[in-house]
């Protein structure tokens, strides 16, 4: 086992650097870099007006219309929307966005810092990605725990059960409800929890936005737990409405294979009480696939399932924060982010690969080639 999780572990490297170098060259091919984000700030054009570089051209924010006033006319740049500025202007931004190197040093370097877990800063929020990152983990943990937690109890059970009446009433209905639990996309449940239960139209139980209250750090610990349950509610339930599907019929579908098998048989041919044979002798073994895929759909769930989720109810996590950071071209935040999630990823499938083995360890890597 030892040795399969060396070979694992090394293979990373090559996996993750691909994932990088492919990322990098299309965001690279992508139109409006941050020079031209930096350009229609300047030109009035974006929606934001606050950057990093305020005094670029000159030492103060006013030196950027003064450059462009200086010009005389089309520059000839590269970038679009940068008829009328000052050259000298341009390639000052250049050189503090570090797009006066050419491409492949760039991604050197680049590499180079991540490898040592530097992720630089924000070109927009003047602050370092690493800290940019840990101020958003809280609201994403917290949706990515609870709903996969959540998810898993009710799954496991409701699949067990389904298996168990395989073909009667109970099966067939919570089989519908599962279907169109899993047909509502889970934004769309969330607009329906607010109509009803936010404000929006009907009643008014639960907040509309925030992880919290702004009073919460002067309530005591009782009242602090309840209020952080209450701001969580309704965007968990909209994130589990559509995880119950697959994971029932998973463990449904586990357990009737092996139901099946002849060991089953035996053991309810010597006497053994259902209960015992279910959980004594199946559930180990039909649990396997699923309890393993654990560390994944966590990872699942945390980093990709809740964008529209945070927007919705204005929880400032981190999809929200890697939305912004591809509209306004953070290129730091946006491969700092990548970089570090999909390590993690990578990672959480070699210890789902572990999961397995301590589950049942009759099962033997070893006997693998990666």
């Amino acid at each position: 086992m030892l040795a399969y999780i060396i070979r694992r572990l090394l293979l990373i490297i090559p996996t993750l650097f691909g994932i990088m170098v492919i990322n990098f060259l299309i965001v690279q091919i992508a139109p409006g870099g941050p020079i031209e984000q930096m350009i229609a700030r300047v030109q009035g054009t974006a929606v934001e007006a606050t950057s990093r570089i305020g005094g670029a051209a000159g030492g103060d924010a006013g030196s950027a219309p003064q450059a462009q006033a200086q010009a005389g006319g089309d520059t000839g740049s590269r970038y679009r929307g940068a008829q009328g500025l000052d050259p000298a202007f341009i390639k000052q931004l250049e050189k503090e966005f570090g797009f006066d190197k050419p491409l492949p040093e760039r991604f050197v370097h680049m590499m180079s810092n991540y490898a040592v877990f530097d992720f630089g800063t924000s070109y927009f929020r003047d602050q370092k990605v690493v800290d940019l990152v840990l101020q958003k983990m809280p609201v994403s943990i917290s949706l990515g725990i609870w709903t996969t937690l959540i998810v898993y109890l009710v799954s496991i059970p409701l699949g067990i059960a389904k298996a168990v009446r395989d073909g009667q009433p109970f099966d067939v209905w919570t089989s519908g409800v599962v279907i169109v639990g899993y047909a509502i996309p889970s934004f769309l449940f969330a607009v329906l929890l607010i109509v009803v239960f936010a404000g929006g139209r009907y009643l008014d139980w639960f907040p509309l936005r925030g992880l919290v209250s702004d009073n919460w750090g002067d309530l005591p610990w009782y009242k602090q737990v309840l209020d952080y349950a209450w701001h969580m509610a309704l965007p968990v339930l909209s994130m589990v409405i559509g995880g119950f599907a697959g994971l029932t019929m998973l463990t449904k579908n586990s357990f009737l294979e092996e139901i099946g098998k002849q060991y089953v048989i035996t053991a309810r041919a010597k006497g053994l009480a259902e209960r015992r044979v279910l959980y004594g002798h199946v559930f180990r073994n039909a649990m396997l696939i699923v309890i393993a895929g654990f560390p994944g759909a966590f990872i699942g769930i945390l980093f990709t399932g809740a964008l529209l989720i945070e927007v919705i109810f204005s929880l400032d996590g981190l999809g929200l924060l890697g939305f912004e950071a591809a509209i306004n071209r953070d290129y730091p935040v946006m491969f700092g982010t990548l970089y570090f999630f999909t390590l993690l990823g990578l990672i959480m499938n070699l210890v789902g690969d572990v999961t397995y083995v301590m589950v049942d360890p009759r099962i033997d890597f070893d006997s693998r080639r990666v």
